[in-house]
């Protein structure tokens, strides 16, 4: 028995059992590049910052 194309195409989208794993891990992932990067940058910025309002305080 055949199916029509647009009930194939309705189960599909309604078929999302690989999709959870795969987006938990890409919000890991970034949620750990994002801490990495700022455990890096957190001391330059922290200075760039100090460093652009003494400037702005010292008119």
């Amino acid at each position: 028995m055949r199916r029509s194309l647009a009930r194939r195409v309705i189960e599909k989208l309604r078929d999302d059992r690989g999709d959870v794993p795969g987006w938990v891990l890409i919000t890991l992932m970034t949620a750990a590049l994002v801490a990495a990067i700022w455990a890096i940058a957190s001391p330059a910025l922290t200075g760039l910052f100090q460093n652009a309002i003494s400037r702005v305080s010292g008119f």
